[in-house]
């Protein structure tokens, strides 16, 4: 196969499995402050958030049964200040680590949904 610039062009949609769509809507909705969903089907067993940006929505999608929660890939959400993000979203009595500090790199921190779905986000350090 020949191509003549990179195959892909960026995220379109990350897709998050969870165990109750109106659960997973309300929190990824109000809680995350995704807002309205950009599509709500849940008889498919989808919703799609956008998250702020050009492109790279969210989508929670039903589980099958067996599921487990996600803890190794990662969704990474870029906000402005990593520190004062944790600190809102505890407020909001969301489960959150202590964010991490990598000088001159990165400040991350990782979250958790309603379901045990590992999140991330970061900051310029």
């Amino acid at each position: 196969m020949a191509t003549t610039g990179p195959l892909f062009r960026g995220i379109n949609v990350v897709s998050i499995s969870v165990t109750d769509l109106d659960r997973a809507r309300a929190f990824y909705r109000e809680v995350l402050g995704f807002g309205p969903p950009l599509y709500d089907l849940p008889e498919a067993g989808w919703i799609e958030f956008s998250t702020g940006g050009v492109a790279g929505n969210v989508s929670v999608t039903l589980a099958e049964s067996g599921w487990t929660p996600s803890t190794g890939t990662t969704l990474v959400l870029n906000v402005e200040d990593c520190h004062a993000a944790v600190e809102e979203l505890r407020r909001r009595g969301v489960r959150c680590e202590d964010a991490q500090v990598f000088p001159g790199f990165v400040t991350f921190a990782s979250f958790y949904d309603p379901f045990g779905n590992r999140l991330q986000m970061c900051s310029p350090a």
